[in-house]
């Protein structure tokens, strides 16, 4: 479990964090950025896209490297290893295991070489920094939605992400925050529930398959941890003739969710902006190389899974619902367009008119 330690906690608002760079660009050296898969198009196009970019812009002279570990633990180990023999001074890894990765903050601290946990938490204690939202609020904000659009009585499903991802089981305990006390009383009903592997959309569709099947179909919410679980619970509706009247949540803001949006498919999503993330990780990275002082971004601390205190770099989110939600996300997110939603079916829709 992970524990903010200051007051300041981080709702789910409409306020997008930017972060005004104070790091010079007298940095050199390696900064190896490390990514756990590419089932999720989000690291490849978004991130690691905007993390390069920002490192071009404030330490065009820092070498950077991407890598992606295909979601095998060992393979993202070897890779940590790789940058270290390769001479990274510093490391960015989202981890696909927060446990088994720690071991990549720890190899790299006997090499005094810091450890920046992105995204996902890694509970070691020689974890430096992590970049994230406050992904309580955001499971909170998907559940609230969902609960919002059904009524008394109703059943719904949960679509959990991967148990081996540490900000899964926070967004689950946002989740359930706002879930638990209606399912005790009988407001609402928890028909089903699973955690995805991987967070593997294929794995995600045989759940709601499962999920339909056991209930008859007798389902009127899907409280779904990301878009790709989404994507799943949607298609499987399709089959059913049930897709655009079941309420379904969210995570990422991906060109697909917000398509599937615009057609009613999919109600909400919660939205981070990935670019200032992946800026706010540039600029740590770049004020470690320089050996400057990062308070103004690490403005809190959180306790990791295994007691440690890590500096915080805190970014706001957004709960997108609709056609006003997508337009929020377009506006506010650099690697997204209204040409790129507006496709196939959706270019038929209002928004896109």
């Amino acid at each position: 479990m992970i524990q903010i330690n200051k007051a300041r906690m981080l709702a789910a608002s409409t306020a997008v964090f930017t972060f005004v760079g104070a790091a010079t660009a007298q940095a050199d050296g390696m900064v190896a950025f490390l990514l756990p898969e590419n089932v999720n198009p989000r690291w490849e196009q978004q991130d690691a896209a905007a993390f390069v970019a920002k490192m071009q812009e404030i330490a065009p002279d820092t070498k950077v490297e991407v890598f992606n570990a295909g979601n095998d633990t060992s393979v993202q180990q070897r890779q940590a290893e790789q940058a270290l023999t390769q001479g990274a001074n510093v490391l960015v890894v989202i981890p696909i295991d927060g446990e088994s990765s720690a071991i990549i903050a720890d190899t790299a601290a006997e090499e005094d070489v810091p450890t920046i946990a992105y995204d996902r938490m890694i509970n070691s204690p020689n974890t430096s920094f992590w970049v994230q939202a406050d992904m309580h609020a955001t499971g909170a904000a998907q559940a609230q939605h969902v609960v919002d659009n059904t009524a008394s009585g109703d059943t719904l499903v949960m679509l959990k992400g991967s148990p081996t991802d540490p900000n899964a089981a926070v967004i689950a305990e946002g989740q359930m925050s706002v879930l638990e006390p209606l399912f005790a009383s009988g407001e609402r009903v928890l028909g089903y529930e699973n955690w995805t592997q991987g967070w593997d959309p294929a794995i995600a569709r045989r759940s709601m398959d499962q999920a339909l099947t056991q209930l008859n179909n007798n389902v009127q919410g899907v409280v779904s941890s990301n878009d790709g679980n989404a994507g799943a619970a949607i298609a499987a509706m399709e089959e059913q003739g049930m897709a655009g009247q079941v309420p379904v949540s969210g995570l990422d803001c991906t060109v697909q969710a917000q398509q599937l949006m615009l057609l009613g498919k999919q109600t909400q999503c919660g939205w981070r902006p990935l670019h200032e993330m992946a800026a706010a990780a540039a600029e740590v990275s770049v004020r470690l190389l320089n050996d400057q002082d990062y308070s103004d971004l690490a403005t809190e601390t959180v306790t990791n899974g295994v007691g440690a205190e890590v500096n915080f770099v805190p970014i706001d989110s957004y709960s997108a619902v609709g056609a006003e939600g997508v337009a929020y996300v377009i506006e506010n997110d650099p690697s997204i367009t209204k040409d790129m939603v507006c496709q196939g079916e959706a270019a038929e829709t209002d928004f896109c008119k």
